[in-house]
């Protein structure tokens, strides 16, 4: 996976035309999202439960740092070269851990039974979709997204539209935000292991509805403001995030926890895009009193209340997943 990921990032860098660029990053992009899935698969193999939700925030982690310094490098390299160097360097230095990783990363076999032949596709299918626990970890998937990713895709256009922020101020959003999750998601697993997943779970996905309504019903306010306000929605939705992909990763057997993480990779997909089309359809625009280019949202409102009500529904479906003996 991660050699198709280096090689389709590479050959979006030698890209000629539009066509062929869809076509490459759409290669890469098949590859990748798999890679993510496979990485929680390897902690939770490598990782006993009971430290799980540590490594797992380290990884999330990670993840932010990735968020933070991967948009404005590439914006750094685009524009001292060419739009293709963010993908050449990208692709070269995936390589380069290809290497490093083919070395030092152990092969992780723990999970097969000896003797047992590989199970095709439609077996394992039916595994998951048979075992009743793995449908309400896909469940609850689905109602993590839908509590989400209602309100995110809009943030930028409302804090423009808005609440007056200029184009250039969203990015410091997404850096404080990203550099406050970054620090915040190992002390998060860290208290997840000490106290219970699904505890810390439940007191973050508790409070994160105080930023949702927040973030969905913002005046017009200055920058440092709405920094504190994105800031605690963002840590408050990494606080749910760390213990509740921890709790997941123990309700299946492991010898087919890397193909239900790449159903629940899928599930979580499926139900993000669901979740910004139906907040689509209800945001509409209206001219915005602070730029004659950007509109300003009405009914975001409403979608908050719609992303607090799945926020609710994970919360109770959470008490619903089991782990399994074989964890």
């Amino acid at each position: 996976m991660y050699t198709g990921f280096a090689f389709g990032t590479l050959a979006c860098g030698f890209s000629t035309t539009y066509d062929m660029l869809m076509i490459t990053r759409s290669l890469a992009g098949a590859f990748g999202g798999v890679l993510g899935a496979l990485v929680m698969s390897m902690v939770s193999d490598a990782v006993p439960l009971e430290r799980r939700a540590g490594a797992i925030g380290l990884v999330m982690a990670s993840f932010s740092v990735a968020s933070v310094a991967g948009v404005p490098i590439g914006l750094f390299l685009a524009d001292k070269f060419n739009w293709q160097m963010p993908f050449l360097s990208l692709g070269g230095f995936s390589v380069l851990i290809w290497f490093t990783s083919f070395f030092t990363v152990p092969n992780m076999r723990k999970h097969l039974i000896a003797g047992e032949k590989p199970k095709n596709p439609l077996q394992v299918l039916s595994s998951i979709f048979g075992n009743k626990n793995a449908r309400i970890g896909l469940l609850f998937s689905a109602m993590l997204m839908l509590g989400h990713f209602t309100i995110v895709p809009f943030i930028s256009p409302y804090m423009v539209g808005n609440v007056g922020l200029s184009e250039g101020e969203l990015m410091y959003i997404y850096l404080v935000g990203g550099a406050c999750t970054m620090f915040f998601s190992p002390w998060v697993g860290k208290m997840a292991d000490k106290y219970g997943r699904l505890t810390i779970f439940t007191i973050f996905g508790t409070l994160v509805m105080l930023p949702i309504f927040a973030i969905t019903n913002l005046p017009v306010l200055p920058l440092w403001q709405c920094l504190v306000v994105a800031a605690v929605f963002f840590v408050f939705a990494n606080g749910r995030f760390v213990p509740s992909t921890t709790m997941e990763t123990a309700v299946i057997a492991p010898e087919i926890r890397g193909s239900y993480m790449s159903i629940r990779s899928s599930v979580q997909q499926l139900a993000s895009g669901l979740a910004a089309f139906v907040a689509g359809i209800i945001i509409t625009e209206k001219p915005s009193v602070f730029s004659q280019e950007a509109k300003a949202l009405v009914n975001y409102n409403y979608v908050g209340a719609i992303a607090i009500f799945f926020s609710l529904l994970a919360l109770w479906v959470a008490r619903h997943l089991k782990a399994t003996t074989t964890q």
